[in-house]
């Protein structure tokens, strides 16, 4: 991503942009943004057929029936909404730092911790209220319990210098272990590795709007993640705090010299950061089992670093590479009989690989062919 350059005015000498140069501009930054992931999916496909083939099937009948059992019935459908709406918030929070220029490694205890946070909320509240009503308070609560642990990585960023990567990795084994002790120590239904249900402000399910959905865990906390990634894209290029970050992700020292503080940029955007991972948590604790439980996460927080790459750190991008991410994990428990189930983890990598070798290298390409034309 790079800063646009100020417009020339005609009192400092120049011309204002033609309706052609902006054309030209907005085409270049479409194939900038499609060509690269379009080109990286292709490899990706040839990688798995030949990964298909060398188990002695059909590519065309195990992507086929990968299909069949996605976006081919509504069950399946459902269930690739459900997984896709905890990657949209990892993959949006993860992508926010990354605007910053931080690296956060630390979604999946920051969705763990909104998750707990949330379920602590709502296990004080007096049963019956309405979900309407609570699903604010909710969204709240947390978003305070991921944007504590994000704040914390930024303040030490900001405040001692301490890399983000560092500090992330080492608070998810602290605050996994904290909720994990709290959860077995105050919370935990005997035998079980989980809190009592919440009776108040539980998110309807999609079936129960639509009845094709029925036995799928996707829920109505899919509006709350389109809601955050327009939010996130508003704040991003439309407000001056989002062009601060941007600024201080793309130059630090530049930012700095025209009257941004880098340190409270850092921890502000690791605070949102976490907030965002920690409203991921919803989806499990509010949309679907009601309840906390230790591991709910299963590795989303990790997996939405390949998301938020795949989708290029925008918004609009990581809702599609969450779709694509939870196709093929959902995909996977259709294909089992053909191919091992270890083929969709194989695809996962084969998918991230390809786009971190493809997109520069085309992106190498789309410029030096704008700059001979």
């Amino acid at each position: 991503m790079t800063m646009a350059s100020p417009e020339i005015s005609p009192a400092a000498g120049g011309a204002p942009p033609s309706g052609g140069t902006s054309r030209i501009a907005a085409r270049a930054r479409l194939e900038e943004a499609l060509l690269p992931s379009l080109v990286a999916l292709l490899v990706a496909a040839i990688v798995g057929d030949a990964l298909i083939v060398s188990f002695g099937q059909a590519p065309a009948a195990v992507f086929r029936l990968l299909l069949d059992g996605t976006w081919g019935n509504s069950y399946g459908f459902g269930q690739v909404l459900y997984k896709a709406t905890t990657l949209t918030f990892t993959g949006l929070a993860i992508a926010f730092a990354l605007r910053a220029g931080l690296f956060n490694i630390g979604a999946e205890s920051q969705l763990a911790a909104g998750g707990f946070t949330a379920a602590v909320v709502g296990l004080s509240l007096p049963p019956g209220l309405p979900w309407i009503v609570m699903l604010p308070v909710y969204v709240a609560a947390a978003a305070l319990g991921g944007g504590i642990v994000g704040g914390v990585a930024g303040e030490l960023k900001s405040r001692f210098g301490a890399h983000e990567v560092i500090t992330t990795i080492m608070l998810n084994f602290i605050v996994l272990a904290l909720l994990s002790y709290l959860t077995s120590t105050y919370l935990k239904v005997p035998e079980t590795l989980h809190t009592t249900e919440i009776r108040s402000g539980a998110v309807p399910r999609l079936a129960d709007f639509f009845e094709p959905f029925h036995g799928s865990a996707a829920n109505l906390v899919i509006v709350v993640a389109a809601l955050s990634c327009a939010t996130a894209w508003w704040y991003l290029f439309r407000t001056r705090r989002g062009f601060e970050l941007r600024a201080v992700g793309l130059q630090p020292e530049a930012a700095e010299y025209a009257g941004v503080r880098p340190g409270a940029v850092w921890t502000r955007a690791m605070a949102i950061s976490g907030a965002i991972a920690g409203v991921g948590g919803l989806n499990f604790v509010l949309g679907y089992k009601h309840y906390y439980e230790e591991g709910f996460a299963g590795g989303a927080g990790f997996l939405g670093i390949a998301v938020a790459l795949v989708g290029g750190t925008h918004p609009l991008g990581v809702a599609l590479a969450a779709l694509l991410f939870a196709t093929i994990s959902q995909g996977g428990l259709a294909v089992n009989a053909l191919v091992p189930k270890q083929f969709v983890e194989v695809l996962q990598a084969v998918v991230i690989i390809a786009v971190a070798v493809s997109v520069p290298e085309v992106r190498r390409l789309l410029r030096a062919r704008r700059r001979n034309a």
